[in-house]
């Protein structure tokens, strides 16, 4: 009896490890409103991305140089990507699904919702022309709408 026990707890977890590898990206975040993710860390998070698609852009411009690099190339440019995807992930699946609350176009907060929206799309398009690209005037650029959102956002 203990032996069939065992190997039924093995087949359970082995059914689960193996759930795990086939389910492939798991997303860390849901929209439910739980308040356990905070906005310092999403603009943090959106920094460090902008910062490896500039370096990614570097690399593939260094490498370019070089048809012997072409599989090293291919690496960063699937990076640059990834990070540019991870980014407009933020901006879209946690400020502008969960954050930014439309206001009444009589009110106030208004004008700060247009704002916090215009900085956001010009954000998802910078990021777009960042994965089209290796110009590094992207990269500056979302580095100002994401600095100009954050004082938007927080102010």
């Amino acid at each position: 009896m203990r032996l069939f026990s065992q190997r039924k707890t093995m087949i359970v977890l082995f059914s689960i490890v193996m759930a795990g590898l086939l389910i492939g990206r798991v997303y860390s975040h849901c929209q439910i409103p739980c308040g356990i993710y905070d906005d310092p860390v999403r603009l943090k998070l959106i920094a460090e991305h902008i910062t490896t698609i500039e370096k990614s852009m570097k690399q593939i411009q260094t490498l370019s140089k070089d048809s012997t690099n072409l599989n090293q190339s291919t690496r960063w440019v699937l990076n640059k990507e990834d990070h540019a995807d991870a980014l407009s992930q933020i901006v879209t699946d946690y400020f502008l699904v969960q954050r930014i609350k439309p206001a009444a176009e009589d009110s106030d907060a208004y004008q700060k919702y247009i704002r916090q929206l215009t900085l956001l799309h010009q954000m998802l398009q910078t990021s777009m022309m960042c994965k089209q690209t290796t110009d590094l005037t992207h990269v500056e650029k979302l580095r100002e709408l994401l600095e100009a959102f954050t004082t938007a956002y927080q102010g």
